[in-house]
């Protein structure tokens, strides 16, 4: 369970060793960080066990990035460690999983395919599974379950970094509410909780002060399905959000996932045919301002949708996402940016090749309406 992977160091068809360590043990993680250019942390919940293997990567000169969708982990290490990355030179990714790769990268891919200026992005996920249904590790669901606990820390901290304003460029990006229905998917759609909202707002606000860019303005959801499936799923919301605010309601939690999940959440994870059986798709609708056209004096006059589409998101479309991100960061080293230091996604792989690599590996971005005026 604390086992951490390491890349960089073999070349293909060699002989690969196993190195244990653990995140208790500071001297077991430096020895690991000295042996190899890139560490690849799995291990979560991250706010438990991240923060050794980020600083032992920094102190040994050694890049690493993680698969964490929890917002004040990633934060909390850019506060902390940005800097000593920085003077290292040395890369510190988080959230290079389905969070947030997908919706980081997506924003990205939009605003490159539309001929003009990019100003609001709004995301839809849908996950389908086959008939034996979802399924997915309980350590996700105790990620939730601590994050949404301890919402007040995040605050503190981001007062604490101290972030400029992101500018509003454009038209206003309208705020939905937080269930409505979508005449485009013919489903109920809610606000998506995960960490994608706060991660793609560090990619636009780094791009925009370090690289002059025009901030894209972004909201996420999730389709979740009928009026049956909706009711479900607020006495489930209820519960959980009652429970989450006591330490007796989170180890009831903790302890019994499936029960509270309706059957998605287990401490055994997904079966491989749920696995197979499932995929996901996030449709992007991007609006802005045709070439030409000031985006501060007029209404939005460009439409464009794209698509990121790939198999099931946990354990088959993180790890994609993961080793190629992996190897952008290995192998496209010249496009990163030019500092060290602790980055999302996208301001990291901006320029790399990173979306050419996730597509011939199974996700896939793709345009599905040109841009029209």
């Amino acid at each position: 369970d604390r086992g951490l992977r390491c890349a960089g160091k073999a070349a293909p068809g060699e002989e690969v060793g196993v190195l244990l360590c653990d995140v208790g043990d500071a001297g077991s993680l430096a020895a690991m960080a000295k042996q190899t250019r890139l560490v690849l942390n799995c291990v979560g919940p991250y706010r438990f066990f991240g923060e050794p293997v980020v600083e032992a990567c920094v102190e040994n000169g050694v890049s690493c990035i993680d698969i964490s969708g929890e917002p004040q982990f990633l934060e909390g290490m850019y506060l902390k460690y940005n800097e000593r990355a920085a003077e290292k030179g040395v890369y510190v990714v988080g959230s290079c999983g389905f969070d947030s790769i997908p919706a980081d990268m997506g924003v990205l891919y939009t605003r490159d395919k539309l001929k003009g200026t990019l100003t609001a992005v709004e995301s839809f996920l849908s996950v389908k599974s086959g008939p034996e249904g979802l399924g997915v590790h309980d350590g996700t669901w105790k990620s939730a379950v601590y994050g949404l606990a301890d919402e007040a820390s995040l605050k503190k901290l981001r007062k604490q970094i101290g972030y400029a304003p992101v500018p509003v460029v454009g038209a206003k990006l309208k705020k939905r509410g937080f269930m409505f229905y979508s005449p485009e998917f013919k489903e109920y759609c809610l606000t998506f909780m995960g960490s994608d909202g706060s991660v793609v707002k560090r990619t636009q606000r780094y791009l925009h002060t370090e690289l002059q860019q025009t901030p894209v303005q972004y909201g996420a959801y999730v389709t979740v399905g009928g009026l049956g499936s909706v009711i479900k799923l607020m006495f489930l919301g209820m519960l959980f959000l009652l429970l989450v605010k006591f330490n007796f309601g989170r180890k009831l939690l903790t302890k019994y996932p499936e029960f509270f999940s309706a059957g998605r959440f287990s401490k055994k994870g997904p079966t491989q045919k749920q696995m197979d059986g499932t995929s996901f798709t996030m449709t992007f609708f991007g609006e802005g301002y045709s070439e030409g056209q000031d985006p501060q004096n007029a209404k939005p006059n460009v439409k464009i949708c794209t698509e990121v589409k790939g198999p099931e998101p946990g354990y088959v479309a993180t790890p994609i996402a993961m080793v190629q991100a992996a190897l952008s960061l290995l192998e496209d080293s010249a496009s990163l940016p030019k500092r060290g230091g602790v980055y999302s996604p996208g301001a990291a792989f901006s320029k790399t090749k990173l979306i050419d690599r996730l597509n011939k590996r199974g996700v896939e971005f793709s345009v599905i309406s040109k841009p029209e005026v």
